[in-house]
């Protein structure tokens, strides 16, 4: 038979019968499986089916977890994480794609969880987080305690019965998962909403928060590591303490606390003292002051009982004040005649001075001195006025020496143009002009041009010396 024929003897197949056939193949060959790989991808559908990859140095393969599987995790998968994925390897024909169904997954071992954890640790603490400076102080007694945990469990029911043998106080819990799928934002949300609580409100405002969880493996305790948990309890602003697991157990949340308590029972021995201790402590505190109180007064008693014999009686303090009583007593009528004879005299001595005669004659005196001041004042005026006269006929004879009349008696000339003074030559030509002497005033009119200079030079007037002291001529 030839090779075309074999072909054409082939049997044909549809797609969906080949990848029917390939499901089949996968399913029965590898129906179910553990593959260890590195969480790549990793997202959480609306519908809660987680959809992740699984790799390797070589390889990928995608795998999906349903609702229901995700949902009893113990960890949250992250990229980078190494993890077992228990199920079962199938084909998806609609994308030509083989994938795991898994049905179960945990981390590869602590180490790997370990490492993580190391990672966010160190994150966490470069941004502050963990710095002991952020770390607030316990209230000594809180009125009201918040607890964030489980409803259920053994641990709250251990916290309520401490705080009651210890200081029943007010106690709100705030139910939470406390492990699984959401649990870690479940306690943040709790934090940061007893932290919103309004004081004075409807709800009381917590003044202490415990988060608590008992013990378990690293990957229950996980919740407890993650991001959104540790950045509420750094951020909260009622102080905090953590308990969660035993002694030995260590998460993320322990370091941003204010407070980290080995077991539940112990957060609540740190929230509040016992009563009774208190209660005895204020008894001996009590006790104390009474004997204080009976000491102090013991000693004042026996430093008065040796003062007592030096201090002197009443009438050893009264009995120089009431001696000097009884002696100003008898001076006073003593003193009395004595102010009386003495203000007597003066009163003598001033009467005499108002005698009718003398006060006449006074009036007299005084009479005449104002009839001096009167004279005094009738002579002022005229004085004056004479002083004044003076003075102006002195300032006319000035005012006419400087006048210019003085200057016309010695044969000048004023020259003016329609009532106003010429003093250019320039302004006159052609202009009828007046001209003032002495004795009078003339018409003129003055020809074109100015006059020709004189071929002589004119004779200088005789300088004159003046005095100091005297008034010199103008001109």
């Amino acid at each position: 038979m030839s090779d075309t024929e074999a072909v054409a003897n082939l049997v044909e197949y549809s797609v969906s019968e080949i990848a029917g056939a390939l499901k089949r193949t996968v399913e029965d060959q590898f129906g179910h499986v553990r593959v260890r790989g590195e969480l790549s991808g990793v997202k959480r559908h609306t519908s809660g089916h987680l959809y992740l990859a699984l790799k390797d140095a070589d390889a990928v393969l995608d795998g999906v977890m349903w609702r229901g599987g995700a949902q009893k995790l113990r960890f949250k998968p992250e990229d980078g994480l190494e993890v077992i994925a228990t199920g079962r390897l199938t084909t998806y024909p609609g994308r030509s794609k083989y994938q795991i169904i898994i049905d179960s997954m945990e981390p590869a071992g602590a180490g790997a969880l370990m490492a993580l954890l190391d990672e966010r640790r160190r994150k966490l603490a470069a941004e502050g987080l963990f710095d002991p400076a952020r770390k607030r102080p316990l209230p000594f007694l809180p009125e009201v305690i918040g607890v964030i945990t489980s409803p259920t469990g053994a641990v709250i029911r251990d916290i309520l019965h401490r705080l009651a043998d210890r200081f029943p106080r007010h106690v709100l819990v705030w139910p939470t998962a406390v492990q699984g799928d959401g649990a870690a934002e479940q306690v943040a949300a709790a934090i940061a909403g007893f932290n919103a609580l309004a004081p004075g409100g409807p709800v009381p405002r917590p003044d202490l928060l415990i988060v608590a969880r008992g013990g378990g493996s690293l990957e229950d305790l996980w919740a407890f590591n993650e991001e959104v948990v540790v950045r509420a309890a750094a951020a909260s602003a009622i102080p905090l303490i953590s308990a969660v697991g035993h002694e030995t157990d260590t998460t993320l949340i322990d370091h941003a606390a204010d407070r980290r308590a080995p077991t539940p029972t112990a957060a609540a021995e740190m929230a509040v003292p016992v009563r009774a201790d208190l209660a005895a402590d204020l008894d001996e505190l009590g006790a104390r002051a009474g004997r204080a109180g009976a000491r102090v007064l013991s000693e004042r008693a026996t430093r008065l009982a040796v003062w007592a014999p030096r201090l002197r009686g009443p009438q050893d303090l009264l009995g120089p004040a009431t001696q000097r009583l009884d002696d100003v007593v008898d001076r006073l009528p003593r003193a009395l005649s004595g102010l009386v004879v003495k203000h007597g005299g003066r009163l003598a001595a001033a009467a005499g001075g108002l005698r009718p005669r003398t006060i006449a004659r006074e009036i007299d005196q005084k009479r005449r001195s104002l009839a001096d001041v009167a004279a005094a004042l009738a002579r002022a005026p005229a004085r004056r006025l004479g002083e004044l006269g003076t003075a102006l006929e002195g300032q006319g004879r000035m005012l006419e020496s400087l006048g210019y009349h003085q200057v016309l008696a010695r044969g000048y000339a004023v020259v003016r143009v329609e009532g106003r003074v010429v003093a250019e030559a320039a302004q006159a030509p052609g202009t009828p002009l007046e001209i003032e002497f002495r004795n009078g005033r003339l018409a003129a009119l003055a020809l074109e041009g100015p006059a020709p200079a004189p071929t002589t030079a004119p004779r200088r007037k005789p300088r004159v010396e003046v005095t100091p002291g005297t008034q010199g001529s103008l001109l």
